[in-house]
């Protein structure tokens, strides 16, 4: 009987802590118009008060001659003069090619980089994309972290950016 104590603690033990997950869901719509470009996307995490906790992801034209796609980084206003201007491109875990039209999901764990450890508080996941020959928009989700409990938050753009999701678990 005491042997399988000893086990069963051990098993706690050396079990690993679940690290809490957050997972973006974005949609780039479909646009029928005369000259498509993919968009640029910035994501990142901003505090209630104001202020960038981290930078998820960027998708720009990575593939461009003389890293030429840089240059249009700054077409995504808000995020250009809240983070981006700061940062050495291309950021390592951060930096991505554009994506075409349709659904895309990344996932996030707490501990590792990019979203690191982020401390317990009130944030927002804020999404921007810019297209040339098109527009530009934000779209931005409230969230706690670390989560309470699991849960999906959504937000919807409306013409740059579909269904913005973000989901949470613990």
């Amino acid at each position: 009987m005491a042997n399988r104590w000893i086990v069963l603690l051990l098993g706690l033990i050396a079990t690993p802590l679940m690290a809490k997950d957050l997972q973006v869901m974005l949609e780039i719509p479909r646009l029928n118009v005369a000259e498509y470009h993919r968009p640029y996307v910035a994501i990142w995490i901003e505090k209630e008060g104001g202020g960038v906790a981290t930078n998820l992801a960027v998708w720009y034209d990575v593939k461009m001659r003389e890293n030429k796609g840089m240059e249009w980084l700054k077409d995504m206003r808000l995020w250009w003069r809240r983070t981006g201007r700061e940062l050495e491109f291309p950021v390592d875990g951060v930096s991505g090619a554009t994506r075409a039209p349709g659904l895309h999901t990344i996932t996030f764990s707490q501990g590792k980089a990019p979203l690191g450890n982020l401390p317990d508080g009130e944030y927002k996941l804020m999404v921007e994309a810019s297209r040339e020959v098109g527009g530009r928009e934000v779209v931005q989700i409230p969230f706690h972290w670390p989560p309470k409990k699991n849960e999906t938050l959504e937000a919807k753009g409306e013409s740059e950016l579909g269904k913005i999701g973000v989901k949470l678990s613990q």
